[in-house]
Order: structure tokens, then C-alpha cells, then sequence
């Protein structure tokens, strides 16, 4: 990573980049208007980095929309306050004068590039719109850590992983090198190692050519490791700014030090013991509502407690539940040939166990779950998942809910489909709805709501409760909390371990948060260029990894304690 700091004029503070004043919004959802920001006073000074950390529903996306001029006028936004880029008002500004400053000013990556690529378009001709050449576009990818980058330029984004279309995102947003880039939660969906890449990247745009980045995120680690300053959001309310050092050192605000008591880590106990609630005050040192509860659910409560907690892990049985032999998946792109996805790919999982997968993008993780699950065919090998008398099949979970779930259907139309088959009457079908969202911790209430009335972590236990209804015999988990804060991480990933309990459900868990694999896993699979380099015990696999691309993986884990291995905070920019 780049250690410069950012330039300082020497006539004293520079004009901000941006500018937040006394800023207060409301938008219309459903129907209902409600006020999501409240006073807020921020500004980025040149060349540096401003982390806005928060857990969902705290404003941090519409800060960044606001910033781009892009609040959408379906919802009709009312503001008070003042939010200007390079002087213009990104609110009120007539858009002929806003459209230069996005076109120049700004550059943007945003949590999900399936909503900023056009899918009709080869990613080639994307990005020539924005660097002019094929050749430039490819050196943009080489600089943001995509494999065989020439070739990916003859693809649809729809062909990619999650994380290589982030990276294709982030590669068009330093294209013209901004004045400001805004990056909304752009390392979700990325492996440490690719999120690290990122990161340096972006302290290096800063350091050479002097951009300002506003960090979006709800990983206190992430924000850590490059963000001069923090700024901390809750329910709209910027309660906590400061250098980067300073906050996550000595947390003014209680809220602020949940966010930092929420982060799973890869030391400490694996089986730790959350609270059913995390409690944050309006005021530093006084007692307040719930954390990461409301529309999401508490953290950790009901079922969102973690299996194994007084009765211990599932003891699995010494029989496969899984069998995959010689795996290989090609795939033939036009004009690029044959890119392999996986290569001769061997795993054995028993029942009720339960195995870890990581690697970085593009490593094949979720094309083997896809294949596990029969919604992809193998190339060559064989998948063999063993008959269950207590389980039916493999049930699969993806990273995105909300476009995993059938928008005009109810919650309880969704789940009653599955039970089709058991041709329950209306009564006892109900029953078993009512039941399986209460053990993924949602009220009956929302029997009758579509997914978007719910929130991310609603929308994730949903799909829980539609993959576990019908018990599975075994449980596939791409990602599912990747896009999700710690908070509602924590509950939903206790969700899992608690089915994976009751049910004796044998898990397959993707994630590229090697934290996470640690809670999730007996074992850990280490996936790179689609064949696995490393199998073991979780513990002992972590503790003493044995392969180069292992012991990788651990060194770009962002941890807090690299505080002390930072450039000093940049000084400048007023709040």
C-alpha cells in the first residue's frame, strides 16, 4: 500500500471538494414520507479520504446520492441544507451545470454494478466509452486485479462474478481521475485479497494525482485501513467525526462502539456468545434503543443466536452427504475462447457438516455451488449428493436476495409454493409459513409484504425461510451476508448455524471473509483458478496455513491493529 500522504497547499486549508451543510432530507417511500438525514455537516477537503461508516437504513446511500445529484424523483425528496461538488449545488443546480461536474468531477462505484453496467453491452465497449481505447481500457483492468483482462472485454457483465464486475466498475470510476470519487460499499462483494487491490488503488489516485474519495461502508475495518477521517451515521444523524485514528481508538459515541463490539475477527473465541440486543444512546454515555433491530431484526436474538452456544456443534455422521469428483467447468466465450472456471475439482463433505469455501473472485466458489445445485452443468466429473431421510435435496441461498425473490409474490405466497407438494390444506400450510419465519426470527406480520417493503436483512431471512421450509439435505451459501453490516451479519449468520443445528442440514458456505469461514466451517476449502490449493480443520487450517495463496489471503485481512502501520491522518477538511 502507498504510505504518501496527500499534498497540502502551504497558504492554508484549500476549498473543500465537497461540501455538506446543515443538510436535511426526506424522500417518500411507500406512500409514507419520511425524514432519512437530519443537520448533517460534512465537507472533504482535496486529496483526502472521508470513510461514512453505518449500519443499513442509517443514510449513507442517499448522502452519496445526493452528492451525484442522482436522488431519484420518484421519491419525491425534499431537502433544507446545501450540498455542493466544486461549488455547484448538486440539489438545486440547473442540470445542464450539474451534468459537467459528473461528467469530470466525479466518479462513482456503487454496491451493486449490475445496477450501473448496461447488460445489452459487451464490457469492452463500456469501457471504451470512458477510456477511447481497448488498450487503455485493458491496462485499467490489470490495475484493479482482473485475470486475463484482454479476454474480458468480449464478455456481457451477466458472464462475470460479482467481484469482477466490481472491479470493472471501479475501473471505469478512476478512468478520467475525478476530483472526487464515491465509492458506496464498492469491497462488498470482493475478496480481501481483490479488496485490498481496491483500497491501495485508491490511496494511490489520491496520492498521485490528488482526487478525494468519500468511502462508503459498513466495515469499520475497511474504513480503518484508508480513510484519513470517519464520519459515523445513525438513523441520520451524523453522531461522530473525527480522525480515523481517533475514533476507532476512543469512541465518543455508543453507537460507534457497537459497530467496532459487532466485527467478527479472526482471533478471539469462535463460538462467542451476542447479546439478544445491542443497546446505543442518543448520547455517549446513556442507554438507548436497539442496534441493527426495527426492520431488520435484533442482533443475535431468537434464532439469530448461535448454535452451539450450550449444546455444542452438530456432531456429523461419517457419511458423505456431498461427493464431488474430478470437477471441471469450461466456459466458451466468443472471441476470447475457453475460459476454465474450475479444474478438476475433489471435495467430500459429510452429513451435518459443514465446509467453509473462499478464494478470490472469479476462483470458481459460486460456480461450484451453482453446480452442486443443478442450476449449472459440469463440464466433466460428477456431483453425488446422498439420500436423506431427513432432508430434501440442496436448497440454495445467494448473495443478493432481493433479486433472488419473486417481486410480485408475498412472503407467503413464496413459501407456500415450496410446500406445494405436501398438499397441506390452507390452515396447516399456514402453520408451517408462520412457523419457519418465526425460526429465522420474522414476525407473522409479513406473511402479506413483497420484498421491496423489506429491508436487506428481511429480504435475507426470507430467503432462508424459502430455502429451509422443506428441510434440505444439504444448504448452499453463496455470500449471503456480504452486502449486509455487521449487526445483521452476526444475526443472520447465526440464523444458519442455528437451522443447521435443529435440522442436522449439511451447510456449503461461499464467502471471501475468512472471519466468517471461521465461524461457519469445521472445515476450510482455499479455492484459486478454480482448483483447491488448500483442505483442512478451520482452526488449524487458519492458524498454520500451508499454501503461498493461504497465508495471502490472511495477510490482506483489514484489521483495526493497522493503525499503527498508517500514514498519519490527513490534516484539513472541517466538519
Amino acid at each position: 500500500m502507498s504510505t504518501g500522504a496527500a499534498p497540502t497547499a502551504s497558504a492554508g486549508p484549500a476549498e473543500p471538494v465537497a461540501r455538506v451543510e446543515n443538510f436535511s432530507l426526506s424522500l417518500v417511500r411507500h406512500g409514507v414520507r419520511r425524514e432519512v438525514l437530519h443537520g448533517v455537516d460534512l465537507s472533504v477537503a482535496p486529496g483526502e479520504i472521508l470513510g461514512l461508516v453505518g449500519e443499513s437504513g442509517s443514510g449513507k446511500s442517499v448522502l452519496a446520492l445526493s452528492l451525484l445529484g442522482l436522488l431519484p424523483d420518484a421519491s419525491r425528496p425534499e431537502a433544507e441544507g446545501r450540498v455542493s461538488v466544486t461549488g455547484v449545488d448538486m440539489l438545486r443546480a440547473d442540470e445542464r451545470d450539474r451534468r459537467p461536474v459528473r461528467r469530470t468531477a466525479l466518479g462513482a462505484v456503487f454496491q451493486d454494478p449490475m445496477t450501473s453496467l448496461n447488460p445489452t453491452m459487451r464490457i469492452g465497449r463500456q469501457l471504451r466509452e470512458v477510456t477511447g481505447a481497448d488498450d487503455t481500457s485493458v491496462g485499467l483492468l490489470d490495475r484493479v486485479g482482473v485475470r486475463d483482462a484482454a479476454l474480458r472485454l468480449s464478455v456481457y457483465p451477466h458472464e462475470l462474478s460479482g467481484g469482477l464486475r466490481q472491479r470493472v466498475m471501479a475501473a471505469m470510476a478512476v478512468a478520467r481521475r475525478p476530483r472526487l470519487i464515491v465509492a458506496d460499499e464498492p469491497t462488498t462483494a470482493l475478496d480481501v485479497t481483490v479488496q485490498a487491490q481496491l483500497l491501495t488503488l485508491l490511496r494511490e489516485l489520491r496520492d498521485d494525482f490528488g482526487c478525494s474519495v468519500l468511502m462508503i461502508t459498513h466495515d469499520l475495518g475497511v474504513a480503518d485501513q484508508i480513510a484519513d477521517r470517519l464520519a459515523v451515521l445513525y438513523r441520520g444523524d451524523l453522531v461522530e467525526l473525527g480522525p480515523a485514528r481517533e475514533v476507532v481508538r476512543h469512541p465518543r459515541h455508543a453507537y460507534t462502539r457497537a459497530l467496532l463490539g459487532a466485527r467478527l475477527s479472526l482471533t478471539g473465541e469462535r463460538d462467542p456468545r451476542f447479546a439478544r440486543t445491542v443497546t446505543v444512546a442518543d448520547e455517549p454515555d446513556g442507554t438507548g434503543g436497539p442496534v441493527g433491530g426495527g426492520a431488520g431484526g435484533p442482533v443475535g436474538g431468537g434464532a439469530g443466536e448461535m448454535a452451539g452456544d450450550t449444546t455444542g456443534e452438530p456432531r456429523p455422521a461419517r457419511s458423505p452427504a456431498v461427493t464431488i469428483s474430478g470437477l471441471r467447468r469450461e466456459f466458451r466465450v466468443r472471441r476470447a475462447g475457453v475460459i476454465t472456471a474450475l479444474d478438476g475439482v475433489d471435495l467430500t463433505v459429510d452429513r451435518g457438516a459443514a465446509l467453509a469455501i473462499v478464494g478470490e473472485s472469479g476462483s470458481g466458489k459460486s460456480t461450484l455451488l451453482r453446480i452442486v445445485a443443478g442450476l449449472e452443468t459440469a463440464t466433466a466429473g460428477s456431483v453425488r449428493i446422498a439420500e436423506s431421510t431427513s432432508g430434501h435435496g440442496a436448497q440454495m441461498v445467494f448473495q443478493d436476495a432481493g433479486s433472488s425473490l419473486t417481486p410480485w409474490l408475498s412472503v407467503g405466497e413464496m413459501l407456500g409454493e415450496r410446500l406445494r407438494a405436501e398438499r397441506l390444506d390452507r390452515a396447516a400450510s399456514r402453520r408451517r409459513v408462520v412457523e419457519t419465519l418465526a425460526l429465522v426470527g420474522l414476525d407473522p406480520d409479513v406473511v402479506g409484504a413483497r420484498p421491496a417493503e423489506l429491508s436487506g436483512g428481511q429480504r435475507q431471512r426470507v430467503a432462508l425461510a424459502r430455502a429451509t421450509i422443506v428441510p434440505p439435505a444439504v444448504l448452499l451459501c453463496d455470500e449471503p451476508t456480504s452486502a449486509l453490516d455487521a449487526s445483521l451479519a452476526r444475526s443472520v449468520l447465526g440464523l444458519i448455524r442455528d437451522i443447521r443445528a435443529e435440522l442436522g442440514t449439511t451447510v456449503l458456505f461461499v464467502t471471501h471473509d475468512l472471519a466468517v469461514a471461521r465461524l461457519m466451517g469445521d472445515r476450510i476449502a482455499v479455492m484459486r483458478a478454480g482448483r483447491v490449493v488448500e483442505l483442512g480443520e478451520a482452526e488449524a487450517l487458519l492458524a498454520d496455513p500451508q499454501d503461498p495463496y493461504t497465508r495471502q489471503l490472511l495477510d490482506a485481512v483489514p484489521t483495526i491493529a493497522e493503525l499503527d502501520e498508517r500514514p498519519a491522518p490527513l490534516e484539513g477538511g472541517t466538519a
